[in-house]
């Protein structure tokens, strides 16, 4: 029957878990696969109705998800999830009909496969369909049916196992040598050299013609050239060794310790015919990298230091092996100590230290040596590292114990390793918690505090007083009050950097070489503080005290507060590096405040030269915010009482300012010229306008001077009306009793030059009435009774 298929597709995946759906269909219905898999097996359970079919597959895993999972579905099942008592459930509802699989079998790695009825899988399928379930057929089974598996396999073959020479089975038999040969092996593995040694002599008695005398000879050979004192045996037994086995694997190793044994018991003819067979004969064995180091060893013995230091380092170069490079190295590193070069001495150490650490412990004595003679050369972090290598294989019942834990951490505070040493320290105090060496632990410990440190501000801070106090004459204690400065200027602390300044200029300038750099850089910080925050009385303390220079974008705020203080000084010097800026706005700012600095104080020649130039620069904008350099050009002049100038510039004053009340003083100051001069003009333009000014402001400050005068230069002039007009306007403005006594006789006497007698009269009245003791009610008096 023709079969075909349309797919769709969705997967997800969470946590380990994955979830797919794929839709198909097949013989012209369709159907739903739905694949759960998990790195862990998990279960899953169908739960059935009464009518035996499946209305809810309910799976259950012991993680639950880092994300919500929102429901999904499709034409066949739903899936939905519950999290209850930490366990994650997956709950699939079914819409049509389903089934649960278990997915027990990789067919492309398994051979067979049989039905399995896993209560626990990585893999469940489900399949969702409409009638009948598609591809598959199941069928009841009897329990008492067998369950063969089904094998994939066509070329399955009997197997007989090992066959000797005839083709017939070989049957091996246990023999007691072999499990005694794999005893020795085994002690020889735990160096229990003597245990060892005493096995192999029963073995060889009890089995003299054993498969394995070579390898019984082998092993006590080596045994012995680990044993002290033990070189004539070694010798012996490598002789009979190399005469009776010389096809062996072990020739090697055999040549190699025999000419070791030679070269310890100073037969040095004997041990160079072996080195030399070991090295012609099998040149390319790790052997011959030991017999190397076995013939540096005799050549360094002997004096031949120079050839000792080429061997040592042939068997460095050439070997691959990590324990024969330990021992080259560590050979080069003594042989370097011993010269007294330190600092290839510890790049040797450094080796070791990196590949086989371990390796100190088996040379414990003389990895002490070199240890404390890097220490003494100060190769402080190549003597730690050795230290703690030696302590990571001994234990707390070594005596030196204590004292390579605190060497380690004593020794790691003294170079970049700080946060290691902290580590360090803080394992001696909890190993050893009243150690013989816990002051010294402790002062280290202490001066650690400056580079790894992680409180907080506040809690810091608190702890370099503390050391401060502790170590008051001590290198900490005076480092405490460097670091506590510097952490304090990184925290724009400025003031309270500044205020341990005499502490700080008494530190040793060779060991703190940037102390005045930080009071500088604080007094900057606080000046800027002060200047963001107008504190202008801060301001000028500080420039008073410390030679600092701030960028030119703090001029402004400097310049006011020098002016608003009173220091004219910093005002001018302030103002002056500016006056040269190619920026010509910058530069009329500049010479604008120039000129005020030396109105200030007083030196008006400098401000008249000043003021010409600022007016050429801005006489031809509109109204340019420097504009006030006209009223200071004035102010100048009338300080020099320089009263032709006063008059000129009081023209560009009213130019640029129209009638402004601000000017109204200098209007009054221009009038008395007038006056003086007898310029009845001057004083007739000056007073209309300072009138005008005070009739727009309601203001009328300086009436009736200004009355007085003008109604005097109108008369002179005899415009009687005009003079009439500005005499009855103080009719509306208060005056004294005095000053009216007289403005009603001045009232009355230009009447009377206009012919208006009763007019007059009644004038002469009021300022009798006005103020009968004053000088103008008399001669009112006098003037009314003449009629």
């Amino acid at each position: 029957m023709l079969k075909w298929m349309l797919l769709a597709f969705f997967s997800f995946n969470l946590f380990a878990l994955d979830v797919s759906i794929q839709g198909a269909r097949t013989n012209f219905e369709d159907y739903s696969t739905l694949h759960i898999k998990d790195r862990d097996r998990f279960l899953c359970q169908e739960m059935r109705d009464d009518f035996k079919e499946v209305v809810q597959i309910v799976c259950a895993f012991s993680k639950a998800p880092a994300k919500e999972l929102k429901p999904i579905q499709n034409d066949f099942f739903k899936i939905e999830s519950q999290i209850k008592n930490k366990t994650f459930f997956l709950i699939i509802t079914p819409f049509k009909k389903m089934k649960l699989y278990p997915v027990v079998f990789n067919l492309k790695e398994d051979d067979n496969v049989f039905e399995a009825n896993a209560e626990l899988a990585s893999h469940w399928m489900i399949v969702g369909y409409i009638k009948e379930m598609p591809f598959l057929k199941s069928q009841e089974s009897p329990d008492v049916a067998i369950n063969f598996p089904f094998f994939l396999d066509k070329d399955r073959l009997p197997y007989v196992g090992s066959l000797d020479m005839e083709g017939k089975p070989v049957h091996i038999k246990e023999v007691n040598d072999v499990s005694e040969y794999l005893k020795i092996k085994k002690l020889y593995a735990q160096k229990e050299y003597e245990g060892t040694l005493d096995l192999i002599d029963e073995v060889m008695r009890e089995y003299p013609s054993s498969l394995f005398k070579a390898e019984l000879l082998y092993y006590k050979i080596k045994v012995s050239a680990k044993l002290e004192g033990s070189n004539d045996e070694v010798i012996e037994l490598s002789k009979v060794y190399l005469r009776e086995y010389s096809s062996d694997d072990n020739v090697a190793e055999v040549l190699s310790l025999i000419a070791k044994a030679y070269s310890k018991e100073g037969i040095s003819t004997q041990a160079d015919y072996f080195f030399d067979r070991l090295f012609s004969e099998h040149g390319d064995s790790p052997f011959a990298r030991w017999g190397y180091i076995y013939k540096a060893e005799m050549l360094e013995e002997s004096g031949a230091s120079s050839k000792a230091l080429a061997f040592y380092e042939k068997a460095l170069n050439e070997t691959k092996d990590i324990d024969i490079a330990a021992t080259a190295a560590f050979k080069l590193a003594q042989y370097n100590v011993a010269r007294e070069n330190h600092k290839i001495a510890s790049e040797y150490a450094m080796k070791i230290v990196n590949a086989k650490p371990s390796f100190f412990a088996s040379k414990y004595e003389e990895s002490l040596r070199v240890m404390d003679s890097l220490f003494e050369k100060e190769e402080y972090e190549v003597a730690a590292a050795i230290a703690q290598a030696l302590l990571d294989e001994i234990n707390v019942e070594y005596i030196e114990y204590e004292s390579l834990v605190k060497d380690v951490g004593i020794w790691l505070a003294k170079t970049p390793k700080k946060q290691e040493a902290l580590m360090a320290l803080n394992k001696y105090f909890e190993t050893f918690p009243d150690g013989v060496f816990e002051p010294e632990v402790q002062v280290a410990k202490d001066s650690l505090f400056f580079d790894v440190s992680d409180a907080n501000l506040t809690t810091k801070l608190a702890d370099f007083e503390k050391l401060e106090e502790t170590y008051r004459d001590d290198t900490i204690g005076k480092r405490a009050i460097y670091e506590k400065a510097k952490l304090m200027l990184e925290n724009s602390m400025y003031k309270q950097v500044l205020a341990v300044k005499d502490k700080l200029l008494e530190l040793d300038a060779t060991s703190y070489e940037d102390t005045q750099t930080i009071i500088n850089d604080a007094a900057v910080g606080a000046m800027e503080e002060a200047l963001k925050e107008k504190e202008c009385h801060s301001v000028l303390n500080i420039a008073a005290q410390y030679s600092i220079k701030l960028s030119d974008s703090w001029d402004d705020g400097i310049y006011e507060c020098a002016m608003k203080g009173a220091d004219f000084i910093l005002a001018k010097n302030t103002a002056l590096k500016n006056l040269k800026s190619e920026d010509l706005e910058v530069r009329k700012k500049w010479l604008y405040r120039y000129i005020k600095v030396d109105f200030a104080t007083g030196n008006y020649s400098d401000v008249i030269k000043a003021s010409k130039d600022l007016v050429v620069l801005i006489e031809q904008e509109k109204d340019s915010e420097y504009k006030d350099v006209y009223r200071i050009l004035f102010d100048t002049y009338q300080r020099l009482e320089d009263a032709n100038k006063m008059v000129e510039s009081i023209v560009d004053i009213e130019r640029v300012y129209g009638d402004s009340y601000i000017d109204i003083e200098r209007y009054i100051a221009v009038m008395a010229i007038g006056s003086q001069r007898n310029d009845d003009n001057l004083v007739i333009k000056y007073a209309d306008e300072v009138m005008k000014i005070q009739e727009a402001s309601n203001s009328y400050v300086q009436s009736p001077f200004v009355e007085f005068a003008l109604y005097q230069a109108y008369i002179n002039k005899g415009d009687l009306n005009r003079a009439l007009e500005v005499i009855k306007s103080l009719d509306k403005v208060e005056i004294s009793n005095s000053n009216r006594a007289r403005q009603k006789y001045l009232l009355g006497t230009v009447y009377e030059k206009l012919w208006r007698g009763e007019d007059a009269q009644m004038a002469y009245e009021d300022s009798i009435e006005a103020d009968r003791d004053s000088a103008w009610a008399k001669l009112a008096e006098t003037a009314k009774g003449s009629k």
